[in-house]
């Protein structure tokens, strides 16, 4: 008998749901995030486990790893295009676990890629550079914001990152005004000496890679956009074709209308 497992992936606890070839649950249960458990779970059904529809959460490393690893066939599942029938009066975790199998066994599963797990660590040191950035750009706003409530004026982004203590001095602030103004630069040049170390970090490990040498040819792109272009696509070969790469990337226009009128 064939089998198919849906797991409902959560922060502290998994909904696994197998169902049968004629779509009959066998198992439908809420677990520990425990890999051992869940795995105890799936080789308790009795039957051929087809495959394991995994929810692409943002903790689901571990267990499509530990399920590979342990030999089981892990789908990790294109969430966003994973929709339910709208009409349904009464939805929780167990009805999507099982949707999830049943879609795999109608083999109508949207799936996400598997990014190697060699290579996953390197491109969230990256992403993280992208969270330190935004850090260092809410510090400018925060001093932009301060000068044009008390002063009315307004400086510019690199003009407030040349800045040092006696420009501070100079202004004509109260001194806890003037404090606030240096504790924000203190902070924003922290953030700036920790985004240098991991752009050096990442560089290091990607700069040999030929994908990386091919996109700095390309005028436009340099280095940051090199790393950040070739971390993210990972195997431009699982992309079927230009097409492809290019929705992946976002740049291919989408329209949606009924009768005439545009639905987003």
């Amino acid at each position: 008998m064939e089998l198919y497992a849906g797991i409902d992936l959560h922060s502290n606890n998994s909904v696994v749901t197998v169902l049968d070839e004629a779509d009959r649950t066998v198992y439908a249960k809420r677990l520990p995030n425990d890999l051992d458990t869940i795995m105890a779970a799936l080789r308790a059904c009795e039957g051929t486990l087809c495959g394991v529809a995994v929810e692409s959460t943002y903790n689901w490393y571990w267990l499509v790893d530990g399920l590979q690893d342990a030999g089981f066939t892990v789908h990790l599942v294109n969430t966003t295009a994973v929709k339910q029938y709208d009409g349904l009066k009464h939805s929780g975790d167990f009805s999507d676990a099982r949707h999830l199998a049943h879609l795999l066994r109608l083999g109508i599963l949207p799936v996400g890629h598997i990014y190697p797990r060699a290579q996953r660590a390197v491109r969230d040191l990256l992403r993280k550079r992208s969270q330190l950035v935004r850090y260092r750009s809410a510090q400018i706003l925060s001093v932009q914001n301060l000068l044009a409530r008390n002063l009315g004026t307004r400086a510019r982004s690199g003009e407030v990152k040349r800045w040092q203590a006696k420009s501070i001095d100079a202004m004509e602030l109260l001194e806890e005004q003037k404090q606030a103004l240096k504790a924000t630069l203190a902070v924003m040049r922290c953030i700036d000496a920790q985004i240098r170390v991991v752009e050096r970090s990442v560089l290091a490990k990607v700069k040999a890679r030929a994908d990386y040498k091919a996109l700095k040819t390309v005028s436009g792109i340099g280095e940051v956009l090199a790393l950040t272009i070739a971390l993210e696509t990972g195997d431009i070969g699982r992309f079927a074709g230009p097409g492809n790469f290019a929705s992946y990337a976002r740049t291919v226009k989408s329209t949606r209308e009924s009768n005439g009128k545009k639905k987003g």
